[in-house]
């Protein structure tokens, strides 16, 4: 398992601790990482739970472009998501409230 692929389920275990948290929200984000660990992964928020996938396997409303170096900081609380949307290390593509949401929830269940 890649450092990203840890970090992730870490970060859906915290979530998954916690259902009340994600109650009622539905939405996919899709992450297109460069670095050493460059790929395609995928959070989906549904029935109260989250899961992450290698690759694609629905449509999001949300993407999400960054390293893999800052997606790692993101999930460990060392890289403020909305300043690294300002500075430009991050790009979001879609609905912006989603990414409003994706910034608290990566800021709740820090891993």
């Amino acid at each position: 398992m890649s450092e990203v692929e840890a970090a992730l389920s870490k970060f859906i275990t915290n979530i998954n601790k916690k259902p009340t948290a994600v109650a009622g929200f539905e939405a996919v984000y899709h992450f297109f990482l460069n670095g050493e660990e460059e790929g395609e992964y995928e959070i989906i928020f549904a029935n109260d739970q989250a899961v992450y996938n290698k690759g694609f396997t629905c449509q999001s409303k949300c993407i999400v472009e960054l390293s893999d170096v800052d997606l790692l900081k993101w999930l460990n609380g060392h890289l403020n998501p909305a300043a690294s949307m300002i500075t430009g290390k991050v790009k979001i593509k879609g609905d912006m409230l989603f990414s409003i949401k994706l910034q608290t929830l990566l800021h709740t269940f820090q891993i």
